[in-house]
């Protein structure tokens, strides 16, 4: 028996538009609402552009991010709860703003004394940082996509010159996290404030130093103009973690096709910031130097002991009353020791 064309036209039809129908139950939403903690205007900001660009790279246009500035659709240091309850499909921000919320996150966002990014980075993704996190995340039905790294920053802004652990005592100064329990212990009086709020602070006083970022995103606040000296090293922020974080009801949309796409996007971000973060800090540094009479200082070797000795108090401090810090913080160091006896061998005379 002969299938007439028709019949033929209209079975085709059919089943094109059941496979139509299959492929697209089983796919997330076209595009996500993205609340960004940054501007897009800085670098870390510039992440989560480079991350909805990359998105849309991979899956043909299929599914897009759109980037809403700070504010625009929930406050900066509200997206988690926004993201964990859907009143926002996915939030941009730095790890450790969470920290309230969800305690571990301190070690992702600011880790005083921790590896460089290269190791943070390969534990993240080739160890067991990520499934870390994403375990904290889970009763906030929130899933996490650390997709940008900043590499050490630096010890921040001051007025007056620090000679001593003793020059913290009575110091008013904008720093959060571990690092900021760590000069708690030296008598500062620290507070979070976020970036775009940091200048006034400052410059009105309510504030006496203040630490920010890099060296690049640190130019755009403008805080070298009105103060007087530049700290290094970042003793309290080896690497600093940001990441896409996605509600679960969302994700869960996806397919595993889709969810592979995503993963993808972020990889090739991270890859990204590791490649171009260090340039562009010496880039400006320089632009600051040249244009203020900032003065680029070092921590004095014995400051730099004290702050240390400090942090293993705070450290303990997270073991006993953290849920998981020190299973994580051991997983960690496990895997930057096994970079030490690589780079010991490859050591070059």
């Amino acid at each position: 028996m002969k299938i007439k064309p028709i019949a033929l036209a209209v079975a085709a039809t059919l089943t094109a538009a059941s496979m139509t129908f299959s492929t697209a139950s089983a796919n997330g939403p076209a595009r996500i609402d993205v609340a960004s903690v940054f501007g897009t205007n800085m670098f870390l900001g510039q992440g989560a552009s480079h991350f909805a660009k990359e998105l849309s790279t991979v899956t043909g246009g299929a599914v897009t991010a759109r980037v809403y500035e700070p504010g625009d659709l929930v406050p900066p240091f509200e997206v988690f709860n926004a993201v964990s309850t859907g009143a926002v499909d996915a939030g941009w921000d730095w790890i450790g703003y969470w920290a309230g919320t969800v305690p571990l996150v301190n070690m992702y966002g600011a880790l005083p004394f921790g590896p460089s990014a290269e190791v943070f980075a390969s534990w993240m993704w080739s160890g067991d940082g990520t499934k870390y996190l994403q375990e904290a995340y889970d009763p906030y039905n929130v899933q996490v996509l650390p997709c940008f790294i900043s590499p050490q920053e630096t010890g921040g802004f001051y007025n007056k010159e620090i000679n001593s652990v003793a020059d913290f005592e009575g110091l008013r100064m904008r720093i959060s996290g571990l690092g900021a329990r760590v000069l708690n212990k030296f008598g500062a009086s620290t507070q979070l404030i976020p970036g775009g709020e940091i200048y006034l602070a400052l410059e009105r006083g309510r504030i006496d130093s203040a630490e920010f970022s890099v060296p690049n995103v640190d130019e755009s606040t403008g805080l070298h103009e009105i103060t007087d000296y530049y700290y290094f090293p970042g003793w309290h922020q080896s690497a600093s973690w940001f990441s896409l974080i996605i509600n679960k009801d969302v994700w869960n949309q996806y397919s595993d096709a889709q969810k592979a796409q995503y993963e993808t996007a972020c990889r090739s971000t991270l890859q990204w910031s590791l490649a171009e973060a260090v340039p562009m800090q010496i880039d400006a540094l320089n632009r600051m130097q040249a244009e203020t009479d900032i003065e680029v200082r070092r921590f004095p070797d014995d400051v730099q002991v004290a702050l240390r000795g400090a942090w293993e108090e705070v450290l303990e401090e997270e073991f006993a009353n953290t849920p998981g810090f020190r299973e994580a913080y051991e997983s960690l160091m496990a895997h930057e020791e096994m970079f030490n006896q690589w780079y010991e061998l490859q050591e070059l005379k």
